[in-house]
């Protein structure tokens, strides 16, 4: 039997928090399925496990401080400087969405959710 993690959207279960994940690496293309995803991990929170609440913790944290580092990014562009960040937060934002899809896979919370960094 293999260990994937099926889609789901019951807040109790693993795949509605990598449904979340995937939204929001579709998120990059798609820019409105983050929304989508941060409006689901609102309404999730608390309904799980304590691992399940920092993987929550960590979307909604990964979305409203993304959505910051972009508006500094486009209001920098002025300057040039802002395409940097821009850059910077694309590479951070996949880095935190797959490091939070390995870390749901393996059954373990998200080791530091409110992190500015990676």
């Amino acid at each position: 039997m293999s260990d994937t993690t099926p889609i789901s959207v019951d807040p109790s279960s693993k795949g509605n928090a990598n449904l979340i994940y995937i939204l929001y690496l579709v998120a990059i293309v798609v820019g409105v399925t983050s929304l989508v995803g941060v409006i689901i991990a609102y309404t999730s929170k608390g309904k799980g496990d304590p691992v399940l609440d920092s993987h929550y913790n960590n979307q909604i944290n990964i979305f409203w401080k993304g959505l910051l580092y972009s508006l500094i990014g486009f209001v920098l562009m002025a300057v040039l400087i802002g395409f940097l960040i821009l850059l910077g937060t694309l590479v951070w934002y996949i880095i935190r969405c797959v490091k939070g899809m390995q870390a749901l896979s393996a059954g373990q919370p998200v080791e530091n959710p409110g992190s500015w960094l990676l």
